[in-house]
């Protein structure tokens, strides 16, 4: 008899699953695998295999879930049923923290005073079928389908292996994602595995409230996170004139690049949105009458098709743009401090470069023992320090080491980075995807739309070797590339896949009202999954001439 299987079941192994607070770095995080790995040991498949079933610790102390079904049918074609089980924090509830992860209770509540509720959920609340809770459409809704896929493989409904895959960290950095390409080409060649398809149950997107589309995605976009380390000229407050103020330089980049369409990209109807700013700061350590002279910014930037080097180019000339503004209001400044008396420097020019050629020029200039000294010493004593402020912290030393370059821009990228992953075009996926729209209008009433990218960040982005040119030049200029960050490319060549995103209906993630329609997803996307596994294997097997088994 199947556990998780109905619309009941599937309710209360989701109610189960958020119970757990797996918030991204808490301890719960940590513990939440190896509670999944027990309930699923439960199954009579892996009552008798019980080694198929792995969690694989990670540096920092959490760990990847892999259960693995191996089909009867003697074949090496796999599917990966890809998630991720943290969520973040729940602070955004106020006074209702404690419900957050109470599922059915916060769902209650709320029906009993729908008035706390704005009004597009208190609409869902009252119309449909939606739960609440912190993590029930981001994404453990999607995890739970995935474990009704691996108990249908467990009793042998498919025809190809089953690879259920649970990592932690997607909603910083993605370093459980990143550790498991290492974890799936090992196990690939530990059990001959080929894998044929990562298939993803994220949330779908909506392009707006009204929106009545129910899509499935076959890629997901992608995102770098450019920062400028503008180094000016200190000088005291009283002699304003006489120096450059860091602050300055970086309002006018991010005034420069803040929601710039021209940084949007565009594919057929599907858009980017606009760069936005997620770090800006002085890097002044305590206060006193010296002027700032060392501040950075950092800007969220989406892609699609464009490679590193398509990125980075724009993003020189609005750099190059806001310096040669910033020169021209100088100089008229100037002109009046100085016919008043006052301190001023003359004819103001701002340099603008890359990382890396910063460092090339610090290592000619400087010699690479000493540059790599530096860099290694910093890396060893960051402490506490998250990724992004390393790569602040490296860029900051190497413009110090070279001062004479000043005042400067220097351009470098930080952690995270998402390649972006796109499957359209790849004629085995449109066979899955013209088979599964087949059968969820058929036996569904759903009509389902395809969209090129998931306009999200996922962990896809970690299953293609496709864009592995661009990442090794954004690399070059990542200063913590191989000091604590990495992407492992050698693995990801072995382990690349197509990939597809099918998912539940929500809304609200990372919001205090984040929600799921229970309907659409136990009742409807529950069986139409099973189907898009059934068009994986058997399109894979056509695509092999009709054998059940391919060479890795």
């Amino acid at each position: 008899m199947k556990k998780w299987s109905t619309p009941d079941q599937l309710t209360r192994l989701l109610a189960d699953l958020i119970r757990i607070p797996s918030i991204t770095g808490s301890p719960s995080e940590k513990e939440f695998p190896l509670l999944l790995a027990q309930r699923i040991r439960e199954l009579d498949y892996f009552q008798a295999s019980p080694d198929l079933v792995q969690t694989h610790h990670l540096d920092d102390g959490n760990s990847v879930l892999t259960a693995l079904v191996r089909s009867s049918k003697a074949t090496e074609s796999t599917v990966v049923l890809l998630s991720h089980f943290d969520v973040v924090d729940v602070e955004d509830y106020g006074e209702l923290d404690g419900q957050a992860f109470e599922m059915t209770a916060l769902t209650e509540h709320f029906r009993a005073n729908p008035g706390l509720l704005p009004e597009d959920a208190r609409e869902d609340l009252v119309k449909g079928d939606w739960v609440f809770g912190r993590g029930v459409m981001d994404m453990k809704c999607g995890l739970v389908l995935h474990l009704s896929l691996l108990e249908r493989a467990s009793l042998d409904e498919f025809e190809g292996n089953i690879l259920l895959l649970a990592v932690p960290d997607e909603e910083v950095n993605s370093s459980g994602m990143r550790a498991a390409v290492s974890i799936l080409a090992h196990l690939a060649q530990l059990y001959g595995l080929n894998y044929k398809l990562f298939l993803n149950s994220e949330p779908m997107l909506f392009q707006n409230a009204q929106d009545p589309n129910r899509y499935i995605y076959t890629g997901t976009i992608g995102k770098v996170l450019p920062g400028f380390l503008c180094f000016g000229k200190e000088t005291h407050v009283g002699e304003s004139m006489a120096g450059l103020n860091a602050n300055y330089m970086a309002s006018q980049i991010t005034c420069e690049i803040e929601l710039n369409t021209t940084f949007c990209e565009k594919v057929d109807s599907e858009a980017t949105s606009p760069p936005t700013n997620l770090i800006q700061r002085g890097l002044k350590k305590e206060y006193s009458v010296q002027t700032p002279f060392r501040a950075v910014t950092l800007f969220n930037l989406l892609t699609m098709n464009k490679t590193a080097d398509e990125v980075k180019e724009p993003l020189l000339t609005a750099a190059r743009q806001a310096a040669r503004r910033m020169e021209e209001a100088y100089a008229q400044k100037a002109e009046y401090a100085l016919s008043h008396g006052g301190m001023a420097m003359k004819d103001l020019k701002i340099r603008t470069l890359t990382y890396d050629e910063l460092y090339d020029y610090a290592c000619r200039t400087k010699g690479t023992e000493r540059v790599e000294q530096l860099m290694d010493r910093l890396v060893a004593d960051r402490g506490t320090a998250d990724d992004r402020d390393v790569a602040i912290m490296l860029t900051d030393e190497l413009a110090l080491l070279c001062k004479e370059l000043t005042p400067m821009i220097v351009l470098f990228f930080a952690p995270p980075y998402y390649p972006a992953v796109c499957s359209s075009g790849n004629p085995f996926v449109e066979k899955v995807v013209e088979d599964l729209q087949a059968f969820a209008g058929a036996e569904c009433d759903v009509e389902l739309t395809t969209r090129h990218y998931m306009p999200g960040i996922t962990d896809l982005s970690y299953t293609s070797a496709a864009d592995v040119a661009s990442l090794q030049s954004l690399a070059s200029n990542m200063p913590n590339w191989g000091r604590g960050y990495s992407i492992p490319i050698e693995d990801l060549k072995r382990i690349s896949a197509p990939v597809l995103n099918v998912g539940p209906v929500g809304k609200d993630a990372h919001k205090w009202t984040e929600r799921l329609d229970r309907a659409y997803a136990f009742d409807k996307l529950a069986l139409m999954l099973p189907e898009a596994v059934h068009a994986a294997f058997r399109r894979s097997f056509e695509a092999a001439g009709g054998a059940s088994a391919s060479a890795i």
